[in-house]
C-alpha cells in the first residue's frame, strides 16, 4: 500500500470515527453523511489504483443497502467491480479491497463484466436485488448506466416468474423469523415487516406492475434503520437482533422513556410495513391473474374481446353498500360513508365473514369519510362488530387493515393504550392487542358452549385492555369494560355481565392450578364470584380462549382438565337458573286483533312495524333492528319451517323472533309469529309480497326448496369462513315443566330457520313457542317442544330429536 493510500485510509477512519460519535447527527442525516464520505474515499483509492494498474473500461459500484445510501454504523460495503476487458482488472480489484479490510470494515464485493452480472442476477434472486439499487461511485459511469438500464429492463420484462419468487423468499423468511411486531427480541432485518421486507417493496414498485401503499412507509423504515444504527454503536458489533438486556441503552440512545417505548416504536414500524406488503402482494397476485386470462379470452373469442357473461371486475353483492370484486372486499358504488356511520363496521364483518381482505381503497375511503358513530352505538354497530369478531382466523387481517388506518382506536377510544403494546413474558406470543383480537378468534370456535355468545366474544376483545393502565390489570380492566361495552350499545344487565368476565378472567384457571378444589371454601367462593351457572359457562370459554391465544405454554390437557373439574364442582353448587318461556304473557291488543282476524279468513295476517326502541330488561337487552314482522296465521303442521323459508326468499334476515299460539275465539289455535328482522342488502319488501307468498307457502302453491334452490344455484357459491359446527343440545328438565327445551347454537346463514323448522316438522313433535335470537354471526334459538299428548317429549325421544335437528344442519 502505498503512503497516500494509507494516508486516505487514516482520514477516512477518523473522519468516520467523529461522524459516529457526534451526538447531534444521527438518522438519515449521519446515514447519508456516512454514505457520501465512504463514497469519495473508495472513488479515490479505485481512481489512484487504476491509474497504478493501467486498468481502463471498469467503474465501481456499490450495490445494496449501499446502493441506497443507508450505511449503518457496522454495515458492509456490498461493491461490484465493473470491467469490458480483464486486462490488470485483478490488480484493480486488490488494490481497493486490501485498504477495506485493512480498516477491519465488513466487505461484500465481486468483479463481473456486464453481461456476467446480468447472467448471475439471472441465476440469483439476491443479486437481482442488489442490483437493482446500483450506484455509480468511480470509473465509467457510461458502465454503470448500462447495467442499471438492462438491469431494469430485465426485471420488469421477467417481473410475472420473478416477482412470485420473491413473494416465497420473504414468506420463506418469515417463516424461519417470526413476525418483527411480536417478537421481544426481534430481527430488524429478517423478520417479518423489517428492512428485507421494506426493499422487497422497492422491488416490487420498480417492476412496474404495482406498487406499496406509500403513506407511512418511509417513515418505518426510517424508524427501524435507525434503531439498527443505535445498536451498532451500543453493541459495537454487526447485527440485527434486538436483545432484550440491550433495549434499554438503545431506547436512551434514541431518546426514548424505556424498552417498552422502543418495542412500540419498532411494532408500529414494522406493522406499517407488514401492512403494506399484504396489500401490495395482492395485488401484484390481482395483475398477474388478470394477465394470464387474457390470452384465454383472446383465444375463445377474438383479439381484444371479453366475454359478456363474465365481465372484467364483476361485483358480487355482500352487504349493504359492500361487495366482492376480484377477491376483495370493495365499497359498492351507491356506498355514502358520509352518511352511513355503520358501513366501516358492516364492511370489516362482510369481508371477515366471506374471509375476503378489506381493499385499501375501500378502509382508506372509510377513514376519510365515514361519519362517527353515536354513543351509544347503534344496534347495528354492535351487530357488525360481533359478526367480525366472530369470523375466526379471517378476523384478524381484516382487523389489521381498520387499525392500519386509525379506525379501530377511532370506534374504541381505549385501544390506544393497548395498540403495540409488547408483553415481557415468554408465555405470551403476542403483544397486548393482537393477544386481544387472538382471544377473540379462539372465542369464536366455542360459541356453540355458550348461550350468550356477543358477551364471550365482547369480554375476549376486552379482558386485557387493563394492561394499558399502571395496577392491576383485571380490576382497571373492569372499569375499561363497562365503559366499552356501555358505548357499543349493551344494557344495564350485559355491561355487568362483561365486566365480570373480565374482573374474573383469571379467577378459574388460577383456581383450578393453585387451590384445594376438595375444599368447600374454594367452590363457595368461585360461585359467588360468578353469580350463576350461565356466566359460569362464559368465564370458562374465556378462560380457555384466552389461554389459546396466549401461547401454548399457557394451555394442556392438565390444565384443561383442572379447569372442567372446578367448572363443575361450581356448576353443581349453584341454582341453575332457566331460560325464558315464551308465550305465557297475554297478547298485545294488536296481536289479539291479528288472531281474530286470522281466525276468521282462515289465512295469515301480517302487520309491519319500524322498531328502533330497546327491549325491555331481559337476557338478550338488544335493540332491535330492521322492522318488527307480526304475522298470525291458523296453526298447522309445519308453519315455522314455511314462515322462516319465506322471510328467506326475500333475503330477509331474521335477527330475533317468537312463536306462540293463542285461541282468540275459542274455535282453533291460532299461531303469533313476532319477527324482528332486516334487509341482508338493498330495501325491505312490500308487505302486500310478502303476505301474498306466506298465504301461497302455508296452502302449499309456493314450493320454498326449489326458489331457494333456484335463487342459490344462480350465484356462484361464494367462499368463506368454516364457522364452528352447529350443536342441538335438550336443555336440563328442569328448565320447564310443560315442554322440552331444545336448544339450538350455529352460524347464522340464510334459510337457517327454514332448516330447523324442516327438521322439527320431520320428527312429528309440536312446537308450543319458540324464543330466537342472533347475536352477531351466532344464532342462539330454545324451541319449546311437545308431543302428540301435549306432554315433554321421554329422554330418550328428546334425545333423538336433538340428533335429527343436529345432523340436518350439518
Amino acid at each position: 500500500m502505498t503512503d497516500s493510500v494509507e494516508a486516505q485510509g487514516h482520514g477516512y477512519a477518523a473522519a468516520r470515527l467523529r461522524l459516529l460519535t457526534e451526538e447531534e447527527q444521527s438518522g438519515p442525516p449521519r446515514r447519508a453523511a456516512l454514505s457520501t464520505l465512504t463514497d469519495r474515499w473508495l472513488a479515490s483509492l479505485a481512481t489512484e489504483a487504476a491509474a497504478a494498474a493501467g486498468t481502463t473500461d471498469w467503474a465501481l459500484i456499490a450495490v445494496g443497502g449501499y446502493g441506497r445510501g443507508e450505511l449503518s454504523p457496522r454495515s458492509d460495503l456490498d461493491l461490484l467491480l465493473l470491467h469490458d476487458s480483464p486486462k490488470s482488472v485483478a490488480a484493480l480489484a486488490d488494490r481497493v479491497w486490501y485498504p477495506v479490510w485493512d480498516l477491519g470494515l465488513a466487505l461484500d464485493h465481486s468483479v463481473r463484466t456486464p453481461a456476467e452480472a446480468r447472467a448471475t442476477a439471472a441465476d440469483d434472486l439476491k443479486v437481482q436485488l442488489g442490483l437493482l439499487d446500483a450506484r455509480h461511485l468511480a470509473g465509467d459511469a457510461a458502465l454503470t448506466s448500462g447495467l442499471r438500464s438492462a438491469v431494469l429492463a430485465d426485471w420488469r420484462n421477467q417481473a410475472p416468474k420473478r416477482l412470485p419468487a420473491l413473494r416465497e423468499l420473504c414468506a420463506e423468511r418469515a417463516e424461519r423469523q417470526g413476525e418483527l411486531s411480536y417478537l421481544l427480541e426481534p430481527d430488524l432485518k429478517e423478520a417479518r415487516g423489517g428492512l428485507r421486507d421494506a426493499t422487497a417493496l422497492r422491488a416490487v414498485a420498480a417492476s412496474w406492475l404495482a406498487d406499496a401503499p406509500r403513506e407511512g412507509l418511509e417513515e418505518a423504515r426510517s424508524r427501524l434503520l435507525d434503531t439498527r444504527d443505535a445498536l451498532h454503536l451500543v453493541t459495537g458489533r454487526a447485527t440485527d437482533r434486538l436483545a432484550l438486556q440491550e433495549q434499554d441503552q438503545i431506547a436512551d440512545a434514541l431518546g426514548l422513556l424505556d424498552a417498552d417505548a422502543l418495542l412500540r416504536q419498532v411494532y408500529e414500524a414494522a406493522r406499517r410495513i407488514s401492512y403494506a406488503s399484504d396489500v401490495t402482494w395482492r395485488e401484484v397476485g390481482r395483475v398477474l391473474r388478470a394477465r394470464e386470462s387474457r390470452p384465454r379470452r383472446r383465444g375463445l373469442l377474438g383479439r381484444g374481446r371479453t366475454p359478456a357473461s363474465q365481465p372484467a371486475g364483476e361485483r358480487v353483492p355482500l352487504a349493504e353498500g359492500v361487495v366482492e370484486q376480484e377477491g376483495e372486499a370493495v365499497l359498492a358504488l351507491a356506498a355514502k360513508p358520509d352518511r352511513d356511520p355503520v358501513l366501516p363496521l358492516r364492511a370489516a364483518a362482510a369481508a371477515a365473514q366471506a374471509d375476503l381482505p378489506l381493499s385499501l381503497h375501500a378502509v382508506r375511503r372509510l377513514a376519510a369519510a365515514a361519519r362517527p358513530l353515536p354513543v351509544p352505538w347503534p344496534a347495528e354497530a354492535r351487530e357488525q362488530l360481533l359478526t367480525l369478531l366472530g369470523a375466526g382466523e379471517s378476523t384478524v387481517p381484516v382487523w389489521e387493515a381498520l387499525e392500519a388506518e386509525g379506525l379501530v382506536t377511532r370506534l374504541i377510544p381505549d385501544w390506544e393504550r393497548v395498540r403495540c403494546r409488547p408483553q415481557r413474558n415468554a408465555v405470551h406470543r403476542f403483544t397486548v392487542d393482537r393477544h386481544l383480537v387472538e382471544a377473540a378468534v379462539q372465542a369464536s370456535g366455542l360459541t356453540r358452549r355458550v348461550g350468550r355468545p356477543d358477551l364471550l366474544l365482547t369480554a375476549a376483545l376486552l379482558h386485557d385492555m387493563g394492561k394499558g393502565w399502571p395496577g392491576d390489570h383485571s380490576a382497571a380492566g373492569e372499569v375499561i369494560a363497562r365503559d366499552v361495552a356501555t358505548r357499543i350499545g349493551f344494557g344495564p344487565a350485559d355491561v355487568d355481565t362483561v365486566a365480570l368476565l373480565v374482573r374474573h378472567h383469571l379467577l378459574l384457571i388460577d383456581t383450578a392450578t393453585r387451590r384445594d378444589l376438595d375444599d368447600p371454601e374454594t367452590v363457595r367462593m368461585v360461585a359467588e364470584a360468578v353469580r350463576d351457572t350461565s356466566t359460569l359457562e362464559l368465564l370458562a370459554a374465556l378462560t380457555e380462549a384466552d389461554a389459546l391465544a396466549t401461547g401454548p405454554a399457557a394451555w394442556s390437557t392438565w390444565r384443561a382438565s383442572l379447569l372442567a373439574d372446578l367448572v363443575e364442582r361450581v356448576a353443581g353448587a349453584l341454582d341453575t337458573g332457566s331460560l325464558p318461556e315464551t308465550g305465557d304473557s297475554a297478547p298485545t291488543a294488536e296481536e289479539e286483533r291479528l288472531a281474530i282476524e286470522a281466525a276468521r279468513i282462515g289465512g295469515p295476517v301480517l302487520a309491519l312495524h319500524a322498531h328502533a326502541e330497546p327491549e325491555p330488561e331481559g337476557e338478550a337487552q338488544h335493540e332491535a333492528l330492521g322492522v318488527e314482522l307480526l304475522v298470525a296465521v291458523p296453526d298447522r303442521p309445519g308453519l315455522l319451517a314455511q314462515a322462516a323459508g319465506v322471510l328467506a326468499l326475500h333475503r330477509l334476515t331474521v335477527r330475533a323472533a317468537d312463536l306462540r299460539s293463542v285461541d282468540p275465539v275459542g274455535e282453533g289455535q291460532v299461531a303469533l309469529l313476532s319477527w324482528r328482522v332486516s334487509a341482508e342488502y338493498g330495501a325491505l319488501p312490500e308487505a302486500a309480497r310478502l303476505r301474498a307468498d306466506l298465504a301461497r307457502a302455508f296452502d302449499g302453491s309456493l314450493d320454498i326448496e326449489a326458489r331457494l334452490a333456484e335463487r342459490e344455484s344462480a350465484y356462484p357459491r361464494r367462499r368463506g369462513i368454516v364457522p364452528p359446527p352447529p350443536r342441538a343440545s335438550i336443555a336440563p328438565g328442569h328448565t320447564s315443566q310443560t315442554a322440552t327445551v331444545l336448544e339450538v347454537r350455529a352460524h347464522d346463514a340464510p334459510g337457517l330457520l327454514h332448516r330447523i323448522g324442516l327438521a322439527l316438522t320431520a320428527t312429528a313433535v309440536t312446537v308450543r313457542s319458540a324464543h330466537i335470537s342472533t347475536l352477531g354471526a351466532n344464532a342462539v334459538d330454545a324451541f319449546y317442544l311437545v308431543g302428540k299428548d301435549g306432554n315433554p317429549l321421554p329422554a330418550a325421544r328428546a334425545a333423538e330429536v336433538a340428533k335429527q335437528v343436529e345432523a340436518a344442519l350439518r
